[in-house]
């Protein structure tokens, strides 16, 4: 009896987890290219600079507030000029995102939403969030597709 509730604590814990944010000096993403990794914090993604998006999503109800790096900023860190990005949640999925999309007033690794760091409950602890309202030609199945959330790793490759 002891080890089914023993069990069940170790359960419950990994489950209510799940909900609660990264603390400070933790990793949430791991960045790949030309042969080095880089890992960033949400400290160092911030001093790259932040940007906010208000903009609708197709996974949530009303206007969502996001904030984080740009894509273009995070490129630009790394001098990845071309090719593409894999990008990869915390789960394996993983989906390719072409280094064209890393343009200004593009998207972003959102680290907020509406004020509030995202939990793995959530979609965080990163989402790729395009500014879905200000541009029709992000209101594509391809763009949607590229919308990965959980996102803990990016390799950028030819």
């Amino acid at each position: 009896m002891l080890t089914r509730i023993q069990t069940f604590i170790v359960a419950l814990g990994l489950v209510l987890g799940l909900g609660t944010s990264v603390q400070a000096g933790d990793a949430i993403l791991t960045l790949t290219h030309n042969g080095e990794t880089r890992t960033f914090d949400r400290p160092a993604l911030e001093a790259l600079g932040t940007e906010t998006i208000v903009t609708t999503t197709i996974w949530t109800e009303g206007t969502q507030v996001f904030e984080g790096v740009s894509l273009a900023r995070l490129a630009q860190e790394v001098d990845a000029q071309d090719g593409k990005l894999l990008a990869t949640a915390i789960n394996d999925y993983t989906v390719e995102i072409p280094l064209s999309d890393a343009v200004e007033g593009g998207p972003i690794l959102a680290i907020t939403m509406n004020g509030n760091e995202m939990s793995l409950r959530d979609k965080g602890p990163l989402w790729v969030v395009y500014p879905y309202d200000e541009n029709a030609d992000y209101r594509t199945e391809v763009i949607y597709s590229r919308s990965i959330w959980q996102l803990d790793r990016i390799e950028v490759v030819q």
